[in-house]
């Protein structure tokens, strides 16, 4: 099967891509493009996904890069490939280079994967943005590191990518106060559940942040991962249905 794979005319023409479960090896539960390596899916075969994906990005499979993803606010800067080897990234939850070749990637299965790049400086960015990074300040910190290589924070595109929609994303009461802490208009994003529950916006806060934060441009792709389990991997659905594992879905981008 042909991978299907989203991409946006913002950040056109570099070489991106949010890339949906359709056209990998994966079997079972992983069914598709699983790029997880943390995932009990056969090694083998999440190396064979992963190496389509560096093929319609152009690059090596060495050259598409990821971080050990901690839900955190922390970014990796990412220099030139080195003797056929990404060498040793460590933990974080954002990649940006200026290295013309290296691709940076994310992986996902209902937080938002965020590609950012300044076209004109020639830098990206290759976000993981679930609630916790996304309240700790990881897309803010994504753009420092590229101010650091040369960007300019107005002329910064960002486009979230396929994530769990507001609809989706039931949370308890204790949720909403933990960002009410942290500010009181985040109320904006909760809309009421069932019983005591809510409805948490995770798009729309991320696009509020990179908003504030002052990029030039910001948008999502408006793709819910929750609901469309033929195209995208998603956590909170394999939960739901007691499925002992899911599938990653993979986003990168490359200058």
């Amino acid at each position: 099967m042909t991978l299907e794979i989203l991409i946006s005319d913002t950040l056109t023409p570099l070489r991106h891509g949010f890339f949906t479960r359709r056209g990998g090896a994966s079997s079972g539960v992983f069914q598709g493009l699983n790029c997880g390596n943390g995932s009990s899916d056969q090694t083998d075969v999440v190396s064979i996904n992963r190496a389509r994906v560096a093929q319609a990005l152009d690059v090596p499979p060495a050259a598409l890069v990821s971080a050990n993803q901690v839900h955190s606010a922390d970014v990796l800067t990412v220099e030139d490939i080195v003797d056929g080897t990404a060498g040793t990234l460590g933990r974080g939850d954002a990649l940006v280079t200026a290295s013309p070749g290296v691709a940076l990637s994310v992986l996902t299965a209902d937080c938002m994967p965020v590609l950012l790049a300044d076209h004109d400086a020639g830098v990206i960015g290759a976000v993981h943005a679930g609630w916790r990074g996304a309240l700790a300040g990881v897309l803010e910190a994504t753009l420092d590191a590229m101010e650091d290589l040369g960007a300019a924070r107005d002329d910064i595109a960002a486009v979230i990518g396929p994530c769990i929609s507001q609809r989706a994303y039931e949370v308890g009461p204790e949720f909403l106060e933990t960002f009410l802490a942290e500010e009181a208009g985040y109320d904006r994003f909760f809309t009421a559940g069932p019983g005591d529950r809510y409805l948490f916006d995770l798009p729309g806060f991320g696009l509020k942040r990179l908003r504030d934060a002052g990029v030039g441009h910001a948008e999502w792709t408006r793709h819910c991962t929750h609901s469309q389990p033929d195209l995208f991997y998603s956590y909170r659905r394999a939960m739901q249905m007691g499925q002992a594992d899911y599938g990653r879905l993979i986003s990168a981008i490359r200058l």
